[in-house]
């Protein structure tokens, strides 16, 4: 995988880039597994519901199984390929018995490949097996919170979380935040770190770039007038000075905590995410 940076042949191209991966299929996606996606735009009922959303290009949605609920029976990847939904890249897996489904591709995953989802699948990255009957020490993703749920956590681009423990009834996984936090230990979670690592080192660019992924300019509240928002007003330019920081809607922002104290997973939350300094 390699970081495709374009010349700077206009102030747009500057410094823009795109990741280019030797593993990624030049193919159209699997028909079958495509749907309709309508464009909310970040409206309710017409109204902003959620500001700098619209516009955008055309997208499909993809099935993504979440679950790899086909137990003991092997797959061969058939493709990587690019999702305009989320971060990671997604792998189409053609089951022996026909059926095709994507899933989230982790690294190491090249077409051709086998895999299989099995309570005590082979240690090998891609494959999808019982927490308990995973080694510890091992990188894991796409985990389940409750038996059966399917991925909830661990799935966006270059994610990962280690295996520290595994008890009868639970393991500990710590994530890449810090956090150290109780599952159930029939849970199953596939192995190996998400795919597309280097998601985050890609530089747009360009506004334009943006508005193809449907995001709309975002203004600074220091820069408005005072009806507008709480940081507004004043003479020429103005930070937030002594202003308590605000939303536009004047509630608290910027360090706020608004995680409920009463939420039913805080007991399985043994040690919180490290603060940034």
């Amino acid at each position: 995988m390699a970081i495709k940076i374009y010349k700077r042949n206009t102030a747009g191209r500057r410094n823009m880039s795109r990741i280019e991966s030797e593993i990624l299929s030049e193919e159209k996606p699997e028909k079958s597994l495509l749907f309709r996606k309508k464009s909310q735009a970040g409206r309710s009922w017409g109204k902003i519901a959620v500001r700098h959303q619209g516009g955008g290009h055309k997208q499909k949605l993809r099935l993504v199984d979440f679950k790899q609920d086909k137990f003991g029976v092997p797959g061969i990847i058939a493709a990587i390929e690019r999702d305009p939904n989320r971060s990671a890249f997604i792998a189409l897996v053609n089951y022996r018995d026909g059926e095709k489904r994507y899933i989230l591709a982790v690294e190491g995953m090249e077409k051709g490949k086998e895999i299989i989802s099995a309570s005590d699948a082979p240690v090998k990255s891609g494959n999808r097996a019982m927490v308990k009957n995973i080694p510890i020490g091992t990188i894991v993703s796409n985990i389940e919170l409750f038996p059966g749920r399917g991925g909830q956590i661990i799935r966006s681009a270059g994610a990962g979380a280690i295996l520290t423990a595994v008890e009868e009834k639970r393991a500990q996984i710590k994530m890449a935040s810090g956090e150290i936090r109780l599952i159930d230990s029939d849970c199953y979670a596939t192995i190996g770190r998400v795919s597309n690592f280097e998601h985050n080192t890609i530089n747009i660019g360009k506004a334009g770039r943006s508005r193809w992924m449907g995001i709309r300019p975002g203004v600074r509240g220091s820069a408005m007038n005072p009806v507008d928002h709480p940081h507004g007003g004043g003479e020429g330019r103005q930070g937030i000075g002594l202003k308590h920081p605000k939303t536009p809607w004047g509630k608290p922002a910027l360090g706020k905590k608004t995680r409920k104290s009463k939420r039913y997973s805080n007991k399985f939350i043994i040690r919180r995410r490290e603060k940034r300094k």
